[in-house]
């Protein structure tokens, strides 16, 4: 294939979200932003040319109700984080961490009591994290981006980040954030247009209603059971669901993705600017 026919077929790979696989076979650089997509020498190389940005994403292994399935927050967290990369550029996606605190286990609390959660201490959580940031801090990059997709250890996620810095205050090469922007926007922004277009607070939700089951659905419509939302509707909270997820659409749920992606983006380019009074001035955003 012409080098300038392989060019267009890797950016409709790229632009159409299929086939990275089909990118390696044509014996070019992976075009994927997702780090376990590449290789160490394209990984050293994206770094060398200004991809100094990392972004972790943070998931979960929990009940969703009978409708979602188990690991809806990695398929999330992961996602958008590619999305976000994108817009930003300079940036690339470390593997989603699947792992968190979700609570006592014996006796079992809050999603615990439903089968396939996975709980880990909160200090096993923290060192994986500071772990993770110490390795891409080693590896050059400058801005290490946690990206939490549940609620539950957004201040964990905090602590760490502020240890950190604490700990490399003299070394300006490095710095790491808990961007809260990411979670934050599920929790105000989509919630307002929600009820702006007639939908109850009581529907939309704290977990597994429409608006978490919405933002699913736009993702990947596999994450949900479509024939089980009147099941879970009817089971409430005895069944994990808090919020009334039937009318629930992939339509609803794009306009919490791009809300997030949008808020994200902004909370990036305002650390890097941020930062960039204080240290060499490190690879523009986009916009």
């Amino acid at each position: 294939m012409p080098r300038c026919l392989r060019a267009v077929f890797l950016m409709a790979l790229v632009h159409s979200g299929l086939g990275v696989g089909a990118a390696w076979a044509s014996g070019t650089a992976s075009p994927s932003v997702y780090l376990e997509d590449m290789t160490w020498t394209e990984l050293r190389d994206r770094i060398a040319a200004g991809s100094t940005t990392v972004l972790v994403p943070i998931g979960g292994t929990e009940q969703s109700g009978p409708h979602m399935v188990l690991g809806k927050h990695n398929a999330r967290v992961r996602f958008l984080a590619g999305q976000i990369a994108q817009r930003a550029g300079g940036t690339v996606v470390a593997p989603v961490l699947a792992y968190v605190p979700e609570g006592a286990i014996h006796p079992p609390q809050a999603h615990m009591r439903f089968a396939g959660t996975i709980s880990i201490p909160d200090a096993a959580f923290e060192a994986v994290l500071e772990g993770a940031a110490r390795s891409f801090k080693q590896h050059g990059f400058r801005h290490v981006v946690f990206l939490g997709d549940h609620g539950g250890y957004q201040q964990l996620e905090a602590r760490v980040a502020q240890r950190l810095n604490h700990e490399w205050a003299s070394d300006p090469s490095c710095r790491v954030y808990a961007l809260a922007e990411y979670y934050q926007v599920t929790q105000s922004l989509y919630v307002a247009e929600l009820l702006k277009r007639g939908f109850t607070r009581a529907e939309i939700g704290t977990h597994a209603g429409l608006a978490d089951t919405s933002l699913s659905l736009a993702v990947d419509p596999a994450l949900v059971r479509a024939g089980e939302l009147n099941r879970a509707a009817q089971a409430g909270k005895r069944g994990g669901v808090y919020g009334d997820p039937r009318r629930a659409s992939a339509e609803l749920g794009r306009i919490g993705v791009s809300q997030i992606v949008d808020s994200s983006v902004a909370a990036l380019h305002a650390l890097m600017q941020e930062q960039a009074g204080s240290s060499p001035a490190p690879t523009p955003l986009k916009k």
